[in-house]
């Protein structure tokens, strides 16, 4: 199965381009007075190039095939400097054979009220859990696959069960958390920061409650039973942060 995982533009006005102070107030009025979503989509495409003229299904496809996010961290040598201890992609990459699509980019996690000596050993080295105990963090990227097409089935042999059982074992604990009279459905005991960094995708909660996030939209997660699903059929990248709580 292939990795997808995400790029951040990184030009987002075009170079050589200078405005003056009147032209700077000029765009300004306009901005105000215009549409902000419009606007923000040109600067997407101005930043992706001739992004704008490809078809829809050309950029989600280029889109997929974009390498893994790679993970800058930090810390202090002997001396006291701050150095960067290393930028690669996480030594932790989890993809779900069960499900081709999902996967989990495991970025760090702590326990408790981390000592912050600039000398601990990377955590993602180790075994690491779903989500952390009382006081603790994690960090992640996941990736959702895209919306199953009508018809679509799983691979040979995968069952609900043994999907759950697979999660489990690869992310200790994750599929324990999940509901089996209502697929998708789960709750933790945790504060889940969430942002989704491409694409889109709809949170659902009790009774049907939904949501429908797209890129740069946040969610605050309380401890909240809810259920992700991704609308599109192209992949869809967020960030978690999971802070562990206890249940009130």
């Amino acid at each position: 199965m292939g990795r997808f995982a995400a790029r951040f533009s990184r030009d987002w006005w075009p170079r050589g381009k200078s405005k003056s102070a009147d032209d700077a107030e000029l765009s300004s009025e306009r901005i105000e007075g215009g549409d902000r979503r419009r606007l923000l989509q040109a600067l997407s495409a101005m930043a992706g190039g001739a992004a704008l003229a490809m078809p829809q299904t050309a950029v989600a496809k280029d889109a997929s095939e974009l390498p893994p996010p790679k993970r800058a961290l930090t810390g202090r040598n002997e001396a006291g400097k701050s150095v960067f201890k290393s930028f690669d992609i996480t030594p932790k990459v989890v993809e779900i054979d069960t499900n081709p699509g999902l996967t989990f980019y495991e970025l760090y996690m702590t326990e408790g009220v981390p000592a912050l000596t600039g000398q601990e050993p990377d955590p993602m080295l180790k075994s690491t859990k779903a989500f952390p105990d009382p006081g603790g963090t994690m960090f992640r990227l996941i990736s959702y696959p895209p919306r199953r097409p009508e018809g679509y089935k799983p691979p040979p042999g995968v069952t609900f069960e043994s999907a759950l059982r697979e999660l489990s074992e690869k992310v200790p604990g994750m599929g324990d958390h999940f509901e089996r009279e209502a697929p998708g459905m789960h709750t933790t005991d945790t504060i889940d920061y969430g942002v989704v960094v491409r694409g889109e995708m709809t949170l659902e909660l009790d009774d049907g409650q939904k949501v429908h996030l797209r890129q740069g939209d946040c969610i605050v997660q309380n401890g909240t039973r809810h259920r992700w699903r991704n609308p599109l059929p192209e992949p869809c990248l967020m960030a978690f942060i999971s802070i562990g709580g206890k249940r009130g």
